[in-house]
């Protein structure tokens, strides 16, 4: 009996210092971020959680879309929570930027509603709405990586969501969002089919006023900006390039690489379609016969190199990319009337 109080009182004292630790970090951030201003979130124990995810068992999680972090489903006091368990112990600040920048973003139907965190663990935890969600898989549909794609409306409408949160986090503060690391299976669907631009660990707030700012390299192979991972200059068109890259995979179906068992790259889906495209040859769309809408699919195409140009100047800013694949929705926009 006395080993078990000793036990238990060692675990609180962890507890403790988790949360001493965390919650000095997490301060630190907020006040960085927002001069302290923020959306007020829920502090949950360290208890609630463990019993809601039944000690992170793997049989809760829901969705495997990093390594750096594992989703889980739980119930906390009768309400189902979407919960984000950071597993990658490299990167230190992160998780608190996720939280704090979740926070900022909240309330905009573009991004996962934040409801609180747990500083108890020795990473933080994070807990978010529940509203039955999957994750997009590396090829932009859902399910196992060779499952049928989406139909066309469905990957067009994800294209104009995800569009219009990364327009937000570039244009609604003061201070300009870089998300640094968009690809499809940082994007969730919600029961309506609503697309969630999620993670924003690795996401940069420039200093005010500037549109640039000097960061090491971080990001996905295949989604990376080529201007940033050459200079270490990051810029909202850093952000374009990405998209356009996730443009292609929506519209091929395709991932953004293969790599050969070797380690060198078999396939990259933006040399292949320029490649096609110079040698006249046609793209091949991804869906099937009954869902093609080739005008429509070749407009998206062309926004989607324009925004993979090699120079920033030549590429648009994600508020007009946003603008046109709606007119593309539309109807508007067809082959060869931009």
């Amino acid at each position: 009996m006395e080993f078990w109080r000793r036990k238990k009182e060692k675990d609180k004292d962890k507890e403790r210092a988790c949360f001493l630790k965390n919650g000095t970090m997490f301060l630190q951030q907020l006040i960085a971020d927002c001069n302290g201003i923020s959306n007020p979130i829920r502090m949950f124990s360290s208890d609630q959680i463990s019993k809601a995810t039944d000690h992170f068992d793997a049989k809760c999680s829901i969705l495997d879309a990093s390594s750096c972090f594992t989703w889980f489903k739980g119930v906390i006091e009768g309400r189902s929570y979407v919960i984000k368990r950071f597993t990658e112990p490299w990167y230190e600040e992160e998780p608190y930027n996720d939280i704090v920048l979740s926070s900022r973003v909240s309330n905009h139907t573009g991004f996962l509603k934040l409801l609180g965190c747990c500083l108890e663990f020795p990473r933080p935890v994070v807990v978010f709405e529940d509203l039955d969600y999957t994750v997009l898989n590396q090829r932009g549909s859902v399910g196992c990586e060779d499952a049928l794609l989406l139909p066309w409306n469905a990957r067009l409408k994800i294209a104009r969501e995800v569009a219009t949160a990364i327009t937000y986090l570039h244009t609604a503060f003061p201070r300009i969002i870089i998300h640094r690391n968009i690809k499809p299976t940082n994007v969730l669907l919600d029961k309506n089919g609503t697309a969630k631009l999620t993670d924003l660990s690795h996401a940069v707030t420039l200093p005010e006023g500037k549109c640039w700012i000097e960061e090491p390299v971080v990001g996905t192979y295949g989604y990376t900006d080529p201007i940033y991972f050459s200079t270490g200059i990051l810029t909202p068109y850093s952000d374009v390039f990405s998209f356009g890259i996730f443009m292609l995979v929506l519209l091929m179906g395709r991932q953004p690489h293969l790599v050969e068992s070797n380690g060198r790259s078999e396939f990259n889906i933006l040399e292949y379609v320029k490649d096609l495209l110079e040698r006249g040859e046609p793209v091949v769309f991804g869906g099937g016969l009954n869902d093609m809408k080739p005008g429509q699919m070749r407009v998206f195409l062309d926004l989607a190199l324009r925004c993979c140009e090699e120079r920033n100047e030549d590429r648009p800013m994600m508020i007009l990319v946003a603008k046109e694949i709606k007119l593309i929705e539309q109807g508007s926009l067809e082959d060869g009337h931009f």
